[in-house]
């Protein structure tokens, strides 16, 4: 029934097309690889694949797709793990109409939208990366491939899945991991990747 009024709603915009629409994740998934839309609205829960697991996929891919991520629950866990996957829009779904159209607009224009609600933990987020850079002021130090190279090792990509990303050989994504543990004072071999993993919503 949600869908239903979502199709309608979108459907009766002039500048909104609908290319297709998905009764599950996997379908999703392959709909994102083919048609490639500007934007994919997913429900964070949807049958065989969850709108996290897509969002994941279509990260993972580097398929030029934005995502919005839908649902019915204000839980800050999951709006963080959604941000960490490159989501732009969240928006709840009793959010009204034109709440949701604006989020689409937004997203489509490569901007983030958040339901009003929930503007909140976008705010508790930004206060953790302040209070982590001055924890760790070397966060500073780090270059562009350096934080994106730490992103990465949050996401528990080993060194060689980081090379093969970003077409980097892995004696290069080793030194980069060398030189952003020295700047954060991180030694031994597992630190770095503790520290990645523990503060993911931050970096």
């Amino acid at each position: 029934m949600f869908r239903d009024g979502l199709r309608q709603i979108i459907s009766a915009q002039s500048d909104l097309r609908l290319i297709h629409e998905a009764g599950d994740g996997e379908e999703a998934l392959r709909v994102a690889r083919a048609l490639k839309p500007t934007v994919a609205i997913l429900d964070l829960e949807m049958p065989k694949l969850s709108g996290l697991d897509v969002a994941a996929a279509i990260q993972r891919e580097v398929l030029p797709v934005r995502v919005i991520m839908l649902t019915m629950y204000q839980e800050e866990d999951m709006f963080n793990e959604a941000l960490d996957l490159g989501v732009l829009g969240y928006v709840l779904k009793d959010s009204a109409a034109e709440d949701i159209l604006e989020g689409i607009r937004m997203v489509a224009a490569g901007r983030h939208y958040l339901s009003p609600s929930i503007s909140g933990f976008l705010v508790n987020r930004k206060s953790r990366g302040e209070a982590l850079r001055k924890a760790k002021p070397g966060l500073d130090d780090l270059t562009p491939a350096e934080r994106r190279i730490l992103r990465l090792i949050a996401q528990s990509k080993t060194s060689k899945e980081i090379a093969d990303e970003l077409g980097l050989c892995t004696r290069t994504v080793e030194n980069h991991r060398f030189n952003i543990g020295t700047k954060l004072n991180l030694h031994g071999v597992h630190s770095l990747v503790k520290f990645a993993f523990d503060h993911k919503s931050e970096l």
